[in-house]
This record gives C-alpha cells, sequence and structure tokens, in this order.
C-alpha cells in the first residue's frame, strides 16, 4: 500500500507539472498553426500569425472556453502518462535501476519516443481539412505501435543478451512495415508547409513535455523515497 500511495503522489505532483508546462507550450506554439489550419479548413484565408488569432478573438468567450478545457484535458493526460511512467519507474527500482530527477530525463526521452516519434513516424500529427484513413483503424494502429515501442526500449534498456536486442529491433519495425492506415487519396484545402509546421511543433512540444515529464517523475519519485524512509526511521 506505501508503494502505491508514493506512485500516485509521485505520478499527480509530476503529471500536473509536466501538464501545466506543456499547455502552455501547445498555447504558444502548436495552437496558431492549428487555428490558421482552421481557416484554411473554413474557407477564410488570413494571413498567418495576428490575423489567424484576431479571427478567433471576435469570439473571445468561445476561444478562452477552448484554452481552458485544452489546459485541463492536458493536465489529466499527462497525469495519466505519469502514472503508468511512474509505475514502469518503480518496476524498473525493483530491478536495481537508480531513479533520480536525472534519470528521469531519459524516461521521459523514452516516453516521448513511445508515445509521439515511434506512431509518428508513420501516422505525423495531421492538422484540420486534410484527407485520413478511418479513424478507428489508426487508432488501433496507434495503440499497437506505441506498446510495441514501449517494450522494445524496455528490453534494450533491461534486456541481456542479443535475443533480446533483436526482439526489440523487430518490435519497433514490424508496424511500420506492415504500414499505418491510408486514405485512398491525398486530399485537402490546407497547405503542406501548414501542416509540415504543426507536425514539427507538435513533436517539438511533446518531446518537452515528456522530457519534463521524466524529470519530474524521478524526482518526486525520490522525494516520496526519502520521505518515507525519514518516517520509518522516526
Amino acid at each position: 500500500m506505501a508503494a502505491f500511495a508514493r506512485i500516485v503522489v509521485s505520478a499527480v505532483f509530476a503529471g500536473a507539472a509536466a501538464g501545466v508546462l506543456a499547455a502552455l507550450l501547445q498555447l504558444v506554439f502548436v495552437q496558431p498553426v492549428l487555428l490558421h489550419a482552421e481557416l484554411y479548413e473554413s474557407g477564410i484565408l488570413v494571413h498567418f500569425g495576428a490575423g489567424a488569432v484576431s479571427a478567433h478573438q471576435d469570439v473571445g468567450g468561445v476561444v478562452f472556453g477552448r484554452d481552458a478545457l485544452s489546459i485541463l484535458f492536458t493536465l489529466l493526460i499527462y497525469t495519466g502518462y505519469a502514472l503508468i511512467l511512474v509505475a514502469l519507474m518503480a518496476a524498473a527500482e525493483a530491478r536495481g535501476a537508480v531513479i533520480t530527477a536525472r534519470t528521469g530525463l531519459l524516461w521521459g526521452l523514452a516516453g516521448f519516443v513511445s508515445v509521439n516519434f515511434a506512431p509518428g513516424f508513420s501516422l505525423a500529427p495531421e492538422v484540420p481539412g486534410v484527407a485520413a484513413a478511418d479513424v478507428y483503424a489508426r487508432q488501433a494502429w496507434w495503440g499497437v505501435t506505441v506498446v510495441a515501442a514501449a517494450v522494445a526500449l524496455w528490453l534494450i534498456a533491461f534486456g541481456r543478451g542479443w535475443a533480446a536486442w533483436g526482439a526489440a529491433v523487430a518490435l519497433l519495425l514490424a508496424p511500420h512495415l506492415v504500414g499505418a492506415p491510408e486514405p485512398d487519396v491525398f486530399t485537402g484545402p490546407v497547405p503542406p508547409e501548414i501542416g509540415a509546421a504543426f507536425a514539427a511543433r507538435a513533436f517539438g512540444v511533446g518531446m518537452a513535455a515528456w522530457v519534463m515529464l521524466g524529470g519530474f517523475a524521478g524526482f518526486f519519485w525520490r522525494r516520496e523515497a526519502a520521505r518515507a524512509g525519514a518516517a520509518a526511521q522516526a
């Protein structure tokens, strides 16, 4: 029970801290590109930057509510990620791994590779209005790819021998060799430059958020361990 409480407390603090920072990064860097793409999707063509923002500021209450919900959902998502990450950290520590804020940065980077980069290699982040395959097929492929990448990275980090490392390589490659679901034709009103900017910024913000999440998770996990040790000695 004590270990479970440590996992929950560490994850909640880490997820909240990383979630707030991730939400701010998304609002500053990702949302302007997304709003610009939505203007093309709706047929309103304006200059990127202030024009795209002002077009939505006419309904400021709607935008504020949208931003507030984005922040809330980002907090919930990264808290969920933190629960998984801290639980894996606890399992790794039981195998002799050292978990600190510094090593947590590597855990965060591994999380980014598993959740963002590995599936995004074949199924890149998409702006509104572009052609896409069936959403359920994409979700299933995404989920399988994330799990395969996470298991592969675990085998690379903790596996022993060429058999484990070979299995890791196979897991990393298999989803992409099978291929992500694709639409029959590629169409859409959004210029490819905007799609590329959105994908690049989504990856950049995702990597920053995951690295921060790993660092916070390692820090709070170590802090809770020290607090539990002090309480046991009291």
